[in-house]
């Protein structure tokens, strides 16, 4: 005889058998009945042609919006709830098929747009070039080989701290939301964020479309840039990033400048710095010549002024001076005691030198 059963025994078995067997299922097909809850929960329906089952999950798990007709692959917990059914409670969401993968990106990107996310007035320079860089991507990518090989090429002495991560699935995900957190909180010096990721196709490439990456890049304290796939590729990362690249090859040109630029440009300033040395110093040389010019000049005349000065001193204390008066017909007459300036200083009988302007001659006074 079989054992009886309450339904919450029933429900009980059910999910400890579950349990066992079948912790974690991914399933996938379309989806239907959808309904968001408080911008908390999230309901819907995954169904195929012949059946569905009901789905629950928290919002913040999603990747970016859902809508019907959207065909998704989840990864989930299967459980018998003892009032509403069998349902599948997500733990993770993937878009499956090239449709569905656009229609929920072109969703996200349509509510990101309404919030500013892509407004250019938010974006942020980048250094040029700089000191040192957090670069996030796998080191088995194509991705990261041309990124590493076109930045050497070009520039050197630039410092790299990998953050190594998976760039495709859900895993991708949660790892470069991580390596974000960890760069923006480390303090390391880190200048700018680099993320890169070679080609694939829209299922390869949606990781960097996830709502949860696409807000964590945007809200990134330290400047980011972002590169994924082919020029024709356009993620929704690279949108909200501060500087996106068409490609990692690209990324690298727009980071550093090359060698032979630089060189270029060393060559053309030191010509541009030749050419304004010769003419400065030809400029310099005519005005030498004009000053010298203007000098003599000025020289000549205050050389010309002093001699005249000098001329009509010289005259000047020659008609002033002793002789220049004697010259005139005056005489000097000398006694003993000196020069005699009168009559009165003479007694009879003394001896007088008197001093012409050519000779000197002795006389007595008489009376």
């Amino acid at each position: 005889m079989l054992p009886k059963l309450s339904p919450t025994e029933f429900v009980e078995i059910v999910n400890d058998t579950l349990e066992m067997t079948m912790p974690v299922v991914c399933v996938e097909g379309e989806v239907k009945n959808y309904r968001l809850s408080n911008s908390k929960w999230v309901y819907f329906d995954i169904a195929d042609d012949e059946a569905k089952v009901r789905c629950f999950g928290m919002a913040f798990r999603m990747p970016g919006p859902l809508a019907d007709g959207m065909i998704v692959r989840l990864t989930a917990t299967p459980r018998l709830h003892n009032q509403f059914g069998m349902s599948l409670n997500i733990m993770s969401v993937e878009f499956g098929g090239e449709g569905s993968i656009k229609k929920a990106k072109d969703l996200l990107r349509a509510k990101l747009e309404a919030e500013g996310l892509f407004d250019t007035v938010r974006k942020r320079s980048l250094p040029y070039p700089p000191r040192r860089i957090a670069l996030i991507t796998s080191r088995e990518s194509a991705g990261y080989r041309d990124f590493i090989k076109v930045l050497g090429n070009r520039f050197g002495g630039i410092d790299i701290e990998l953050h190594q991560t998976q760039v495709q699935g859900d895993v991708a995900v949660g790892q470069i939301i991580d390596a974000l957190d960890s760069i923006n909180g480390s303090g390391s010096g880190v200048e700018v964020i680099v993320m890169v990721r070679g080609g694939g196709s829209a299922d390869d490439l949606q990781a960097f479309s996830d709502e949860r990456l696409v807000r964590a890049v945007a809200g990134s304290r330290v400047p980011t840039l972002v590169a994924i796939g082919h020029e024709t590729d356009v993620s929704l990362a690279e949108l909200v990033a501060d500087k996106r690249a068409s490609t990692p090859s690209n990324s690298a040109e727009l980071l550093v400048p090359s060698r032979d630029d630089l060189n270029e440009v060393l060559n053309r300033s030191l010509s541009l710095l030749d050419s304004l040395t010769s003419t400065t110093l030809i400029s310099y040389s005519d005005d030498v010549d004009d000053y010298t010019s203007t000098l003599r000049q000025v020289a000549n005349m205050v050389l010309g002024d002093a001699m005249r000065n000098v001329d009509d001193n010289r005259r000047l204390l020659e008609s002033y001076s002793p002789r220049g008066v004697l010259s005139r017909g005056y005489a000097m007459v000398r006694g003993a005691s000196g020069i005699v300036s009168s009559a009165k200083q003479v007694a009879v009988g003394d001896s007088l030198t008197v001093e012409f302007f050519d000779d000197k001659i002795k006389v007595i006074r008489e009376e």
